[in-house]
């Protein structure tokens, strides 16, 4: 392991050299409120400006990215981001805008997110787009919000939200959050929702059904629209969780299954940064009977003017500061312009054709878990391997490979028959030259596992930090 920049730190060593006699470094303490003043010095390590740089440098090879090597994270669509959009959102006229000057001199920002709500409204299928939100999960629990305040108003008491058993994580969380309680619809055998589980919860209290479609098994609700149907002759309400909306883009819409609200993913949709803890963007969609709930301001165009809009009768409110993400909101507007139509769709085509590739060449000792075509993801069984699936994800470390999502390992909530699958999402942006040479990977480790299983089971050896502890099933 790598010594820390305090284990580095040599005391009386500064990382800078340079002052301005005009500048007082003596300012008198007197100046300065009691309150204000520290006690005792910061803390700070202390090194030479080159030692800081070369410290971070080494961390950041450490790290494993999209930019780096294969990134197959089932579910969470890593995939590569054109650092075209990048320069465009430091653009001057983007950069230097402060969200507290006077709005009419943000008419560029104004145009850019109206433009930008119109598109992501087309691609949804829905009426309206609100691009406040910080991330997917926030979109999220926006329209959660956007569900609870319309029953709200309508004087109705629907307190329970259902969701899929294959959902993401969030959903439950994000629904708690909202003030709802869950109840968890299962999945047939076919990797589909149980229509007649979901029949049986059909009663008055249901406020929503949170959908994934296609879901995170990888696998296209079949029976979408007998779904819809069902919820609204209930009088509730169908929720699309946009996480993978990589799969339809130019293909379907949500808001044509018959959804009533969805938020979409910036960083797994249209290609904007993802990951590191840095911002993201959520938008939220709803159709035109809802538009009035959506959090304010919303860009519209009146008058020839671009402005924000904040007359919503029934808004839920800001639930961000100021306009949300707009630096991540201008890298997804640039990314659908350079795509156009046609190549948005293509994307989609191509995440599906990626998928499938890699289920079928790696079927023949990581077969599908459902035997059928998949969309942008496949999710493979490791049952007939002689490791654990964790061992083998492991392994992949030492050849830069990231290892896929393990549905065993706490990332999806599945049932024990799931433990040892492996959810992988190749996405739209690897080539098939860059698969090919992932598969194998995959093989070389199969060999390894038949050769020597201990090699595998004690990955990965080539990272700075090998495996931390063994799983309480593997210790078993």
């Amino acid at each position: 392991m790598r010594p820390t920049i305090f284990d580095k730190s040599r005391p009386g060593v500064s990382g800078h050299s340079i002052f301005d006699t005009e500048f007082a470094t003596d300012i008198p303490a007197e100046l300065f409120e009691k309150s204000l003043l520290r006690d005792k010095p910061l803390g700070l390590p202390e090194l030479t400006e080159i030692e800081v740089v070369r410290h971070y440098t080494w961390l950041s090879l450490d790290n494993h990215g999209v930019d780096s090597g294969t990134y197959p994270l089932g579910s969470c669509t890593m995939k590569y981001n054109p650092k075209r959009n990048d320069a465009c959102a430091n653009l001057t006229g983007f950069r230097d805008v402060h969200p507290q000057q006077p709005q009419e001199t943000m008419s560029g920002v104004w145009e850019m997110m109206f433009h930008l709500q119109r598109h992501i409204s087309e691609l949804m299928g829905m009426d309206e787009v609100s691009l406040q939100p910080a991330a997917g999960a926030h979109g999220e629990l926006a329209g959660l919000l956007i569900i609870r305040k319309y029953f709200e108003v309508r004087k109705e008491k629907r307190s329970v939200v259902l969701i899929a058993d294959a959902a993401h994580g969030t959903n439950p969380a994000s629904a708690a959050m909202a003030g709802f309680t869950c109840r968890i619809i299962p999945t047939t055998r076919e990797g589909l929702m149980d229509i007649d589980a979901l029949t049986k919860e059909m009663n008055g209290d249901v406020a929503a059904l949170m959908l994934t479609n296609p879901s995170t098994l990888g696998l296209f609700e079949e029976r979408i629209e007998e779904i819809a149907a069902m919820l609204h002759e209930n009088g509730s309400l169908l929720y699309y969780d946009g996480a993978n909306m990589n799969a339809l883009m130019g293909l379907a819409r949500p808001g044509d299954m018959g959804f009533d609200v969805m938020h979409i993913n910036t960083h797994k949709t249209l290609s904007t940064p993802h990951g590191g803890g840095g911002p993201g963007a959520g938008p939220v969609g709803v159709k035109a009977f809802l538009r009035d709930y959506l959090p304010a301001p919303i860009a519209v165009h009146k008058d020839g003017k671009f402005s924000p809009e904040y007359d919503l009768p029934y808004s839920i409110g800001s639930v961000k500061a100021f306009y949300g993400h707009v630096a991540v909101l201008i890298r997804a507007y640039c990314y659908i312009l350079t795509m156009g139509p046609q190549g948005l769709k293509e994307a989609s085509e191509n995440a599906v054709l990626n998928a499938n590739y890699v289920q079928a060449r790696l079927a023949d000792f990581l077969p599908p878990v459902f035997d059928k075509l998949c969309m942008h993801e496949c999710l493979l069984s490791g049952n007939f391997l002689s490791v654990s699936a964790y061992s083998f994800a492991k392994r992949l470390i030492d050849y830069g490979i990231h290892p896929p999502t393990l549905v065993g390992a706490g990332c999806v909530y599945f049932g024990e028959e799931l433990k040892s699958a492996m959810l992988i999402e190749p996405t739209e942006t690897e080539t098939k030259e860059a698969l090919d040479e992932m598969i194998g990977v995959f093989r070389k480790v199969l060999s390894e596992m038949i050769a020597d299983k201990n090699l595998v089971e004690t990955a990965p050896h080539s990272s700075s930090i090998g495996r931390i502890a063994p799983r309480a099933e593997e210790a078993a």
